[in-house]
């Protein structure tokens, strides 16, 4: 009989309107890697706070039984205490303080009630040496990369003897190495008797190193597929999810002529004062109306850098080239002027950037053309009320109403609301920065689906993106930066991944 570390058996939990969880069942056995996935808003988070005591014992019903003890946690610290560990995908890391001072911060070393400094730096470099991170213990944190900081936290997690380590949605922000890096450690944590929950979207990692994957759907256990039995497929994983089979998650549409240029880039150079480079260098691209240009590269290939450039220049670069609009050369010095050129951009941080989280979906859709439904300088309420559901409906936000924090909504239907904030403003160029990253294969599928109806109305769209097959899936064209520079363009039938990756690592 198999032995399990984990048990959580007909969990259920409510919020205000909303029921997150009902009767999930789910169990792990000692020393796997165990996946967790379903859409945004499956219930993935909320039973993963149950487990480590954010959501108090008497605040859902159901039993966790650890290691082979039920269980009653009132706070994290009662979790942690047993040896279990959570890493969230927004880093609890001070970065003002050092690598080993946040390793060992709540757990520090002491000696005679004072803090022993030489010994905490010997450990803090034992445990990055588990991770495989070299890197000084005295080093900022703020000085080091998210890569970096991911590894620290689950060094951190190590020197309080983890024994069940949950990682929600790790690689969400880690470019393609280090992503890689870290699957590997999970793999050699494996080795070291340690198991793990890992939530992610992104299926070839479940289908790479799960030993097992049990799928949420609406709150409730769908099914767990086992590695073992050749289960975990991304088709299986697919269906499971959603409910319904995706054959092509990237959706067609019908071929169109594609019309005359909407932007032009000549000679385009964005200067970093700051960084005292370019982020941008001789930039030669064009848009036309009706298509979608794909931006791929590595991390740090400027692409972002040269979205900004382009969106009036919001991160006050200094400016070299000519810039077209419709044929006709312009100077965008401010946002608002490329929102009035017909240029809107979609952030890739809708979190930090985007969005107003503590503002409710109408509030947020609407903040981009408040002069639209503002005669006299006062917003006509009903006026916003009437636009945000029409969004609500054509974007299929999921929401169980206009008035409900965007900062409660889950990745996807935050995307959407990003999205329906600028589509009011009625933008000729749609600039998506990474538009589906943290975001479930659903919720993707949907997007695209978007993204291909407003291609159908005429509208252009420049989407960056670090997923490759989002790049190739999605784009007319594709455009291949690295170094601030363009390395390559290709159009639909010849780009593939080898060629991407050739030019982007020139």
């Amino acid at each position: 009989m198999s032995e399990y570390i984990l048990e959580m058996n007909q969990i259920s939990k409510e919020f205000p309107g909303v029921k997150a969880l009902s009767n999930v069942n789910f169990k792990v056995e000692k020393g796997e890697i165990h996946f967790l996935v379903g859409e945004n808003g499956a219930g993935k988070s909320t039973l993963m706070k149950v487990l480590s005591g954010v959501y108090p014992h008497g605040s859902y019903s159901g039993d966790i039984v650890y290691n082979g003890n039920v269980q009653q946690f009132n706070k994290i610290t009662d979790s942690v205490d047993v040896g279990i560990a959570i890493i969230y995908q927004e880093l609890a890391l001070f970065p003002d303080l050092s690598v080993y001072e946040n390793i060992f911060v709540g757990n520090e070393i002491q000696k005679g009630g004072v803090m022993n400094w030489n010994k905490a730096i010997a450990e803090a470099k034992k445990m990055l040496d588990k991770v495989g991170l070299k890197v000084n213990p005295e080093a900022l944190i703020k000085d080091l990369g998210v890569g970096k900081q991911q590894l620290i936290e689950i060094a951190k997690a190590l020197s309080k003897e983890v024994k069940l380590l949950i990682l929600d949605e790790p690689t969400a922000a880690l470019n393609e190495d280090d992503s890689a890096n870290l699957l590997e450690l999970l793999l050699e944590l494996k080795k070291q008797g340690i198991t793990s929950i890992m939530i992610s979207h992104k299926l070839k990692e479940v289908t790479a190193i799960a030993d097992k994957a049990t799928v949420l759907r609406d709150g409730e256990t769908i099914c767990t597929l086992d590695g073992s039995k050749g289960e975990i497929t991304e088709d299986a994983i697919i269906k499971n999810m959603v409910g319904r089979e995706i054959e092509d998650i990237y959706p067609k549409r019908p071929k169109k002529d594609i019309g005359e240029n909407i932007l032009e880039l000549t000679n385009w150079t964005a200067y970093d004062p700051q960084l005292g480079r370019n982020v941008a260098n001789n930039v030669n691209l064009h848009v036309k109306k009706g298509e979608i240009v794909g931006i791929a590269g590595l991390m740090g290939s400027g692409r972002t850098e040269l979205a900004l450039s382009i969106f009036g220049n919001a991160a006050k670069y200094k400016i070299q080239g000519d810039l077209f609009v419709k044929g006709q050369a312009v100077k965008l010095k401010h946002p608002s002027e490329a929102i009035k050129a017909g240029i809107a951009y979609v952030t890739e941080d809708r979190k930090g950037d985007g969005l107003f989280l503590q503002q409710d979906i109408k509030n947020n859709i609407s903040i981009g053309n408040l002069n639209n439904i503002s005669p006299k300088g006062v917003v006509n309420e009903n006026e916003e009320i009437v636009i945000a559901q029409g969004y609500r409906e054509s974007l299929t936000i999921k929401t169980p109403s206009l008035q409900q924090l965007v900062g409660k909504l889950s990745g996807g239907n935050q995307q959407k609301v990003s999205l329906g904030k600028w589509l009011f403003v009625g933008p000729e160029l749609l600039i998506l920065d990474e538009p589906t990253r943290g975001i479930d294969v659903g919720a993707k599928f949907e997007i695209y689906t978007v993204m291909n109806e407003l291609i159908n109305r005429g509208m252009s769209i420049i989407m960056i993106s670090s997923e490759l097959g989002e790049v190739l899936g999605m784009s007319d064209r594709v455009y291949v930066m690295a170094e601030g520079e363009i390395k390559g363009e290709l159009s639909s039938g010849e780009a593939n991944q080898e060629k991407i990756m050739e030019l982007a690592t020139q």
